[in-house]
């Protein structure tokens, strides 16, 4: 986990919401309340060990509630919490910037890549440009 240490108010945003995941998790939780095991199987690709990460730092910044049942087997609840549910709009501005702005980026990823392969493009898609937040 990196400190938190931001030298202004864009700074300390971006260290809130930085992390491959963070942006997936709030997504889905802004549809509603999930179980972690929902969480995991919305978000191809992530490990059981970087998802509990990523939850763990949303949960310490204030940004996701994690609820616990007293229950076998356990169940685990994640949920927005009043500061995680303000950065709605902060997170449609990221998305209409992509939806604007994406396929510009993929062409100009494209070209680079092809001329310089050691250059690693973005896993930008045009459905991932297309997908609004709820």
């Amino acid at each position: 986990m990196k400190p938190l240490t931001p030298t202004g108010p864009a700074e300390m945003t971006l260290n809130i919401i930085s992390g491959r995941w963070k942006f997936l998790i709030l997504y889905y939780l802004y549809r509603g309340t999930r179980r972690f095991s929902e969480l995991r199987r919305s978000i191809p690709g992530v490990t059981q060990k970087m998802l509990t990460q990523q939850l763990r730092e949303m949960e310490r910044d204030g940004l996701i509630r994690r609820k616990v049942y007293a229950q076998i087997p356990p169940r685990v609840e994640y949920s927005l919490t009043t500061l995680g549910r303000s950065l709605h709009p902060i997170l449609n501005a990221m998305c209409d910037w992509g939806k604007k702005h994406g396929a510009q980026l993929i062409s100009r990823l494209s070209a680079s890549h092809e001329t310089d392969p050691q250059e690693r493009p973005l896993a930008l898609s045009e459905n991932a440009l297309k997908r609004p937040l709820p």
